[in-house]
């Protein structure tokens, strides 16, 4: 059911409408309709605030009881397709969970102001019946080309044509083309669900027909439970055709949409064209076109990062989160949500499928499915037969590596077996830069980030030392700034910069690459770099969790995994969970084309109970033993949690505005307040930062609880600032 028109009554009584602007404001501002302006609930709108004119969506609220003649007027609705009602239920819905602003809730749908407008047309050129004075092979080559009657651009034509515009300027002053207006052309062709039909496994055709299948309206999740190299994407593709062929639009959440040029690859290999982009590495320009040609439903699939699940589509049927596990989901900077989340609420407000699909499914994920909320879908086998790798322990209290590395022999040695056979070794360590630590052996002087309590990191590619919290870079000196002594700086511990400068001692010959988030070159380098790696034409890789991003790197037989226990040591409840996550995806890469494969861990504590279940594949067994600890600490999914984080320019300001909110918290039976206390990271971007975290059970309303401690609580004062985490995932 579509929104009606808003209209000026008469000329005595005039409309007036609530306005949601995108502003850190709790409700809409009563605006009213001049007589020439006509809108409706979702119309995006231009309208005053103070000396300046901002967009703003019309809203479903109730307006003001106010005199008309107090108002401001609208000064524009602009000519832009409206917020859908069920676009607008979500943003309040999102608002309301996490006790955002709902005004920085709807900002986040109008990224794109630019786009608000219909785009222009582009000038173009058609021949007509005249023709030149004097035929040149030139122009001749030109005019056989527009033969066919369809427009060009002129740059268009003069390129396809191989003559220079010149040329076809001068035809167009001879009336031997004509100018016309070409309308905006789609961002990417309409998908094709014919285009490639695939080949598909006994077991993926059942998982296929299962999400194809007639549903019954009520929105159902599926989540694809699948072995890393069973085929997922493959599956939910045909989900994706499906809804293309029944004219709906589908968005794809990825986590590392900017990096994986292989999904890209693969969606074009099967539908004929690659999916639109959305992601922050996309220039301004294509934002905009991206974002109105999903509006006006020209664009049939999104393939995006977070946000894109704001977009503002026209008929969107299905969403697919790939990877749902992985934390690049979550958003911890001005409205805090989980996308994989929110995903599910947009599509049960829409009435139409989620899938999730991963290797490692989230504990909350796989919680939904053994009660019935999500529909699993099994996938117990690679494609083609290709095995898993066969993963070993490497206990580095018997085999040490030598003084001053970091690999052990036995790793060491199946590299260099691995890289005569000409095959691919990934070496995996989560650890940027060369070292991430640097002291001085005479003094003892360690570098600190002068805005964050946190040691800066050395970068010897770049001779830098950075903070991985606020991007501070300061240059390696070569004196200690303490003491004055020379040439007595040293490094401790291992970042992928130093396990490559000793797989080049190693293996001098070797082609060796390095994958990091932070290397220089930015995205475009690194998408050149994966590709490099799928070719084989590289032998060695070393990489952060980067590597494990769904991958397919065909000539990778080996995954050496340099510090296991990294993930382990810190007071996070899901550290356990997201270090076999991690690792499993990492030792996933090895093998995906058949060939046989292994991965060895170098590990400090191989009777972990993490580290057993990633080894032996007994992965079942992992996850009843974590679920069990949740459910017994009533810790999400079995109970609910939200974090306080309170900064200050001033650490007596935080602490004492963050005790002044505990003594705020209402009496609750099933609720309780941990803290406050200083933060883990209790110093960034020259913040202090104090943390309270709200514990409760499954049915406990922790919103309204959360809500009534700020509003009881003192008013945030001078440099003082309260952010909410309803979810956390983080707890530094």
């Amino acid at each position: 059911m579509k929104d009606s028109p808003l209209l000026p009554l008469t000329d005595r009584t005039v409309a007036i409408v609530p306005v949601m602007l995108p502003l850190p404001t709790m409700q809409a501002y009563s605006y009213a309709v001049p007589e020439e302006v006509q809108v409706q609930p979702g119309s995006i709108v231009q309208v005053p605030l103070g000396p300046r004119q901002v967009a703003g969506i019309v809203w479903d609220s109730e307006t003001d009881d106010v005199d008309p003649e107090k108002l401001r007027s609208i000064t524009l609705a602009f000519d832009c397709p409206p917020i859908a009602r069920e676009m607008r239920r979500f943003l309040d819905w999102v608002a309301t969970y996490t006790l955002s602003p709902p005004g920085m809730v709807a900002r986040m749908a109008l990224r794109a102001p630019a786009a608000f407008e219909p785009e222009a047309p582009a000038e173009g050129v058609r021949l007509t019946d005249r023709r030149p004075e004097r035929m040149t092979s030139a122009r001749d080559r030109v005019i056989s080309l527009a033969a066919d009657g369809f427009s060009w651009t002129r740059s268009g034509l003069a390129r396809a044509a191989g003559v220079s515009v010149s040329v076809v300027d001068g035809l167009l002053k001879q009336d031997v083309f004509e100018t016309i207006q070409i309308p905006p052309q789609p961002v990417v062709p309409y998908p094709d669900p014919e285009f490639r039909l695939p080949d598909l496994s006994p077991d993926q055709q059942a998982a296929a027909d299962a999400l194809t299948a007639p549903q019954d309206n009520s929105a159902p999740v599926f989540l694809i439970d699948g072995v890393t190299g069973s085929g997922k994407t493959e599956v939910y593709f045909e989900a994706v055709a499906e809804t293309i062929r029944a004219g709906r639009q589908v968005l794809i959440l990825l986590p590392e949409i900017a990096l994986t040029s292989a999904f890209l690859d693969r969606f074009e290999r099967r539908f004929g064209c690659k999916p639109a982009e959305w992601h922050s590495d996309i220039a301004p320009r294509m934002r905009e076109r991206v974002w109105r040609q999903a509006a006006t439903g020209d664009i049939r699939v999104v393939a995006g990062a977070r946000s894109a699940l704001f977009l503002p589509f026209d008929n969107l049927g299905l969403i697919v989160v790939d990877e749902e596990h992985d934390s690049a989901y979550k958003q911890e900077d001005r409205v805090f949500y989980n996308a994989r989340d929110m995903a599910v609420v947009r599509a049960h407000i829409g009435r139409f499928p989620t899938i999730l699909a991963s290797a490692t499914p989230s504990i909350e994920s796989c919680v939904n499915a053994d009660h019935g909320k999500y529909r699993r879908i099994h996938l117990p086998e690679r494609f083609g037969g290709a095995a898993l790798p066969d993963l070993k322990l490497i206990d580095m209290r018997r085999d040490p590596p030598a003084r001053g590395g970091f690999l052990s022999p036995p790793l060491l040695d199946a590299v260099g077996k691995t890289v005569e056979a000409g095959e691919q070794a990934l070496l995996f360590l989560n650890r940027r830069g060369y070292a991430p630590l640097t002291l001085c052996r005479v003094c003892g002087h360690r570098f600190q980030c002068p805005s964050c309590s946190a040691w800066l990191v050395e970068h010897r590619f770049r001779n830098q030392l950075q903070c991985h919290h606020c991007g501070h870079t300061e240059p390696v000196p070569e004196a200690c700034p303490e003491c004055g002594t020379l040439d007595h700086l040293v490094a401790c511990g291992p970042g992928v910069e130093r396990i490559a400068e000793e797989v080049d001692r190693h293996f001098p010959e070797a082609r060796t690459i390095v994958l990091s988030s932070d290397m220089m070159g930015g995205v475009r380098r690194l998408r050149l770099e994966l590709e490099a790696i799928e070719k084989g034409e590289v032998d060695i890789v070393i990489g952060t969790q980067l590597v494990a991003k769904g991958h397919n790197f065909p000539m990778m037989t080996l995954v050496g995994i340099v510090d296991a226990d990294l993930g382990l040591a810190n007071g996070d409840p899901r550290a356990a969970e997201r270090t076999f996550q991690l690792l499993s995806q990492v030792t996933g890469r090895a093998g995906r084309s058949g060939r046989r494969s292994r991965g060895l861990l170098q590990t400090y504590q191989p009777y972990h109970p993490v580290i057993q279940a990633i080894v032996s594949g007994d992965r079942e067994t992992f996850y009843d033993r974590e679920i069990d600890e949740r459910e017994r600490a009533k810790l999400p999914p079995f109970g609910r949690m939200a974090a306080l984080i309170v900064s200050a320019a001033d650490r007596p300001d935080a602490e004492a505005h963050a005790r002044g909110l505990r003594r705020a918290a209402p009496a609750a039976r099933d609720i309780q307040v941990l803290g406050p206390a200083e933060a883990p990271m209790a110093l960034i971007r020259g913040r202090y930062r104090y943390r309270l975290l709200v514990h409760g059970s499954r049915q406990s309303d922790l919103q309204s609880f959360v809500a009534k401690m700020i509003e009881d609580g003192p008013r945030p004062r001078g440099s003082v600032r309260v952010q909410i985490d309803i979810d956390p995932q983080s707890f530094m």
